[in-house]
């Protein structure tokens, strides 16, 4: 009876000592939440930049890039996110740092084929490529 005791005691000081405490929790999705400085999410690629040594398609232990050269010096990559395990490890072999790890983390999709990225080269002007997610 004691131990029973004791343990009310426990759980009412728990909830007690909650109810003055700030919440560990967001209310996401309605507060964004900012994701810390080394997190790895989305990769970017920007296309302008590579020059096709695929050091990244070598690297990917998910083999989720494709490299596809379309014209003289242009590329463009394709990244399956589905596959990919965000590693990042295709961004630090790059030589030319071509790819970019985001912090975009709201990358689910209710169709497979959505989760392909398609960095296309045609916007090589110096911004950064256009992208377009797979129908």
């Amino acid at each position: 009876m004691k131990e029973r005791h004791h343990r009310l005691g426990s759980m009412l000081e728990a909830v007690l000592g909650s109810l003055f405490r700030k919440p560990a929790t967001i209310r996401y999705p309605f507060e964004k939440f900012v994701m810390p400085k080394d997190f790895r999410g989305q990769p970017k690629f920007h296309s302008e930049k590579c020059t096709g040594c695929r050091l990244c398609i070598r690297d990917c232990p998910a083999q989720a890039i494709t490299i596809t050269k379309i014209g003289e010096k242009k590329f463009e990559a394709s990244i399956d996110l589905g596959r990919c395990v965000y590693c990042a490890q295709c961004a630090e072999t790059c030589p030319r740092k071509v790819i970019d790890i985001s912090t975009d983390f709201e990358l689910a999709q209710l169709e497979r084929g959505k989760l392909k990225v398609v960095f296309h080269a045609e916007a090589a002007s110096g911004s950064c490529p256009e992208e377009s997610t797979g129908d």
